[in-house]
Parts: C-alpha cells; structure tokens; sequence
C-alpha cells in the first residue's frame, strides 16, 4: 500500500529497465479487468491532491467573489433603484393614461358647453301656424331670442342671437307684439320682426284743437276701446301737471301706437305725459312768467289761438289780439268761448248766444276763461309764449273754408270783416 499522496512521477522514482510494457505476475493481462479498470480510476480520483494556488490569487479570487456577490448594502441598493424605475415607469404609464383620459373628457365637456354657441339648434323654413310675441322695451337680442324661444317660434335663443349679430340688428329690435309663426329659422324670425307689417298695432291720431268732450270719443274709435273706460278715468290718475284743473288742454295733439292690451288709462296718461315732454322742450314755465302769465293761462291762450285760428301765420297775430284787449281791459268776446260753453260746434253764433252764462262766455265775462277750451299743438303754444309784435285790437276769419282771416285796429273795418263772414255763412 503505497503512503497517501505518493506517487511514482513525484518522487521521480522509475521502475527496473526493461520493465516498461512487460506483462505482470500471476497471468494477469497489463489491462486488467473492466472492473478493476474502473476502481483503479476511483483510486486515482481519490487520491488526487487539490492544487494549491498562491495567496494572493485566493484574495483576488475573495476579491472577485465578494464583488459578484457584492457587498450586502450595494445589492439592496441597485435591487431598490431597480424596483423604482420600474415603479416609476408603471407610474408615468398610469399618468399618461390619466392625462389622455382627462383631455379627452375635458373636449367632450368643452364641445358640449360650446355647441349651443358654436353650433345651436335651429328649425328651417318659414314656420307654420301663428303666434304672437312681445318684446318689451330695454329688451336685448338674447332676451328676444329667449321669448321666440318660448313661444316655440324658434329652436334655441342662440341661434336667434347669432343670426342678429351676424346681420348686425341686434340693435334694431323694436318693443311691441309682433305676430310670427312656430318652428321657424331663426333668420326667418329676424326678418318679420323687422318688417313693420308684423307689429300689431294700432296708430291712434288726436287732431290740434279737439275738446275732451270730442277727443274721448274719437281715441275710443281708433283704439277700439270702449268710450265709456275712457269716461271712468279719473284726472288724478293721469299725472297731469300740479297747474291743471283737469285733462282738458293737456291731451296733447299727437299719434300714439296702440299695443293689445293697452287700456284707456294707459292711452290717456300717454298723452299727459306727451304735453310734459313738450312743455318741458320749449320751457313754457319760464316763458309764461316772461309774458306775465301763469302756466295754465299760456295754455289757456294756446287753447283760444288754436280754436280761433286759420293758418298756422296767423296763430301769433292772435295771441297779440288777445294780449291787447287783455291790456286794454276789454272782453275778448271770442265766439269759440261761447261755442265751448254751449257745448256745440258752429260758425253761426247768435247774439242770444253770446249771452249763455257760462264762466267760459268772454262776452260776459272780462279776462282769460278758467282754463282750456281745447286741446292745443305746439305751434299753438308757442304762438302764446312769442306772440307777434301788433296794434290789432280785432280779428275775423273771413273764409274758413280757405282759412283766411283779417286783422285790424278799427272798429270800422272790423265791421266790414264780420259783414263778410255774415255773406260766406250766408251762402254755406
């Protein structure tokens, strides 16, 4: 048995010459058997000493095996920063689809907030039917849009306001009941409430110089309402000025629009307020002091002028006759004071109708009447303030028909003018 560890090639001992390739003792083939082949190799194996390798090649190999493994914390380390951009990576993925998903909700939300204004429903065509509207005074295109709407005339009030804008008209929509038709484009719908043949209207004229007693009747006529809501007004619902006695003389002479609904006392309170708007434009306050008037006398004046008077050039020469005798302290002697009070209309006025008592007959009575025998215009009015510069004492309307009249500062002619109206009234 040989000593573990030794071998022939390291002792460097050789075995006897010759005896290389020479068969062994007891028969034995050099080769020997399989099996002790195999034990034979077992043997070796097991005897082979491991090689020792230098010390400083086993502590780079420490060195090599502490860096694959690496130090406890550095692995944990790049494991850590590893797991994180991972993380991150997923979380910039979630992210993006968040922000994709929000850009897309908020372009759904935008179009739906912004449809109606970009692109708003609306019918096409004429429309059918027939409603009607009112606009009220004030009113924007989008309030009118909002009405059509309503009223089912249009499909959406932005589509009105679009189509206003785009013609440029949004300013020039007018208050009032107009009468249009269901479904209809929005610029269809324009287009009627800027036709003056849609308004539903009445135009109610009050001539210069009607009494009330004559002007009632008529504005009933004309507006279509009933003469007797019109004689139920009471004069302190009207707004009239503090110096009025009453209506008369303060329903100034004009036309006025009549909407449906419109009721006797709105008509009536219209007209007031249409005498203030005058008064208050040609300052008849301060003008009447400036002639030595009140308010209600220069009304009272323009009342006489107006239901005297011919031609529009004679209304101041008037008022400068009734100035004079006013001065001169001799009664007017007005035939339409005597008309007034007697309740009637006529050229013909007989002496025993001078003598009707009346506060109202200027033959009786010296002075201005009580207050206005009618319903005076603005040329009348002024004619009152700025009368014309005259000695005429006397005035005839010698041809109504052509509305001449004459003026004079005699008796005499004065006569001679009454003469000549006598022979017109005689042949008419």
């Amino acid at each position: 048995m040989r000593p573990e560890g030794y071998s022939a090639a390291e002792t460097g001992d050789e075995g006897p010459p010759g005896s290389e390739g020479a068969p062994e003792a007891d028969g034995e083939s050099a080769a020997g058997s399989e099996g002790e082949d195999e034990a034979g190799v077992e043997d070796e194996a097991a005897d082979v000493i491991p090689f020792d390798r230098p010390a400083d090649e086993e502590e780079q190999a420490a060195e090599d095996a502490d860096t694959e493994a690496g130090a406890p914390g550095k692995s944990s380390s790049d494991d850590d920063q590893a797991h994180s951009r991972s993380r991150s990576l997923r979380r910039a993925g979630l992210l993006a689809a968040g922000a994709a998903a929000s850009v897309l909700a908020l372009g759904v939300a935008a179009f739906v907030v912004l449809k109606p204004y970009i692109s708003p429903d609306d019918f096409e065509g004429a429309g059918t039917g027939a409603v009607t509207v009112r606009i009220v005074p004030g009113a924007s295109a989008g309030d009118v849009g909002e009405v059509l709407a309503d009223a089912g005339v249009v499909a959406s009030a932005r589509s009105f306001v679009n189509v206003a804008e785009e013609r440029s008209k949004a300013g020039s929509l007018h208050p009032g009941h107009y009468r249009l038709r269901k479904r209809m484009a929005a610029s269809a719908a324009l287009d009627l409430l800027l036709s003056p043949h849609s308004r539903i209207v009445r135009r109610v004229t009050l001539p210069e110089g009607m009494r009330q007693t004559e002007a009632l009747p008529h504005l009933a006529k004309q507006a279509g309402i009933p003469l007797k809501d019109f004689q139920a007004v009471k004069d302190t619902t009207l707004g009239l000025p503090g110096y009025a006695r009453g209506a008369e003389g303060f329903l100034y002479p004009a036309t006025y629009e009549v909407e449906p609904g419109t009721t006797a006392a709105d008509l009536l309170r219209r007209m007031v307020s249409r005498y203030k708007q005058a008064a208050q434009a040609i300052e008849l306050e301060t003008r009447a002091a400036e002639v030595h008037l009140t308010p209600l006398e220069a009304v009272t004046v323009a009342s006489l002028v107006q239901a005297e008077g011919g031609r529009d050039s004679d209304y101041p020469k008037i008022a400068r006759v009734i100035y004079n005798r006013l001065k001169g302290g001799t009664p007017l002697q007005l035939d339409a004071t005597v008309t007034y009070a007697l309740g009637k209309r006529t050229l013909k006025v007989s002496v025993e109708d001078t003598k009707v008592r009346s506060p109202y007959n200027t033959y009786r009575h010296k002075g201005l009447p009580p207050g206005p025998i009618a319903n005076p215009g603005e040329k009348a009015l002024m004619a009152a303030l700025y009368p014309a510069e005259g000695d005429w004492y006397w005035f005839v309307t010698t041809d109504p028909e052509h509305r001449i009249t004459k003026f004079t500062d005699k008796e005499s002619e004065f006569v001679r003018y009454r003469e000549e109206l006598n022979d017109y009234l005689g042949t008419h």
